[in-house]
């Protein structure tokens, strides 16, 4: 349902969304740039390195239990307010890690620093929804992923810096600077828009969610969507482990690992946002989709024979990132848009099924990853990327062919 109020892409409308996206990298380097450090940080705190990959679960299991209040909240106050007041928070949050002694007071401050997602997701991305129109937005967000990715690219290059010459609480303290930046950017460039529903009894919010869980539609695109982003989710909490204690390399040959895989997704995002207008807006999933499950084959491949390994992996990891680029914004797009529920409802509904689906299976495959190695890593990834091929699939054919019966492009 579109937005009666959406407003064409322009040089003034864009200086809200790159505020956000200020934000965004901000939350986003405060999981990359952590994780190639959790090595050094478990070492700290005196613990099994098979803590590592907790730190980026804990951080999404955080953005996954507030979800569900941002969004019905940012409907009733409006998405300003509510966003402003997480970005203050997640700030108070990265300097409070600066004094942790202890594993389990790190991922405490860890699972609140996550709610920093959920603000983003359920409320920032709902406004960018509610604020351009269809392929605007899906531009808007593939620009903003764009940016953001500077994150995954730079986190671990900045992440080994400081390991080999000075701490990682230095990580979180100039983190904590950039979100506070970016809370005046939002305060000047964010549009006051109105409520997208009026204000009801705060029982309605249970039935809105009933209403947007029982659409099978919605169900279908959204249990998808971490399916998409699962296999690069893994690479990043893992690859820490995987690269500098399974294969030998050095922090400096993790960080520059990150490049091929992470440049695919960039690639991906500008041949989006390249053809978007001149394509029927979801032929590009049906291309991105199978390139995805080639790199996810290639990877097993590479399992098989070891001697190829290192190749293989980087290889089929940038045909995944690439296929995640071309697909993701267009996908999430039709989530957003498949309940005709107020939309920061729906965008915490997203990111409630998101993060805890992410939270899971990381969880999930760090257990396996510690008997398994490599095959739990590289099985996963596949397996996740089939499970598309299933309910997903037939979902997202039956909106292509709803769209062109009703002439839209």
């Amino acid at each position: 349902m579109q937005n009666a109020h959406t407003a064409k892409l322009s040089r003034a409308t864009l200086m809200f969304p790159l505020a956000l996206v200020l934000f965004e990298f901000s939350v986003y380097i405060g999981n990359d740039l952590v994780q190639p450090a959790m090595l050094a940080i478990t070492k700290d705190f005196g613990v099994s390195s098979a803590w590592a990959p907790s730190s980026m679960s804990y951080y999404l299991l955080g953005g996954a239990c507030v979800a569900a209040i941002l969004g019905p909240l940012s409907d009733r106050l409006g998405r300003k307010k509510v966003l402003l007041a997480g970005v203050v928070f997640f700030t108070l949050c990265c300097l409070a890690i600066l004094f942790t002694h202890h594993i389990e007071s790190f991922l405490a401050l860890r699972f609140m620093q996550g709610f920093g997602l959920s603000v983003i997701s359920a409320v920032g991305y709902a406004a960018i929804q509610e604020t351009f129109e269809e392929r605007d937005a899906i531009k808007v967000m593939a620009l903003m992923a764009n940016i953001s990715l500077l994150a995954p690219l730079l986190g671990p290059v900045l992440g080994a810096f400081l390991i080999d010459h000075v701490s990682w609480h230095w990580g979180f303290i100039g983190i904590a600077f950039l979100s506070f930046l970016s809370w005046f950017g939002l305060q000047a460039k964010m549009p006051h828009q109105q409520r997208s529903m009026p204000k009801q009894p705060i029982g309605y919010i249970w039935d809105d969610f009933k209403q947007v869980f029982k659409n099978q539609r919605f169900l279908g695109l959204t249990l998808g969507l971490p399916m998409v982003a699962m296999p690069l989710m893994l690479w990043i909490a893992l690859s820490p482990v995987l690269l500098i204690e399974e294969l030998g390399l050095s922090s400096m040959q993790y960080g520059m690992a990150q490049f091929p895989v992470l440049g695919g997704l960039i690639l991906g995002n500008i041949v989006l946002i390249k053809i978007i207008d001149q394509w029927p807006l979801g032929k590009t999933v049906l291309i991105g989709l199978p390139l995805m499950l080639a790199g996810t084959s290639l990877v097993v491949l590479g399992t098989l024979f070891q001697s190829y390994y290192l190749l293989c992996l980087i290889a089929g990891m940038t045909l995944v990132s690439f296929g995640e680029g071309i697909s993701f914004s267009v996908l999430y797009r039709f989530a957003l848009m498949s309940s005709d529920v107020s939309k920061g409802t729906v965008a915490a509904s997203v990111s409630v099924l998101m993060m805890f689906c992410f939270f899971g299976v990381i969880e999930l495959v760090r257990i396996l990853y510690e008997s398994f190695h490599l095959w739990a890593f590289a099985l996963s990834g596949l397996a996740l990327i089939a499970l598309w091929f299933s309910f997903p699939r037939s979902i997202l054919l039956r909106i292509l062919a709803e769209r062109k019966a009703a002439g839209e492009f």
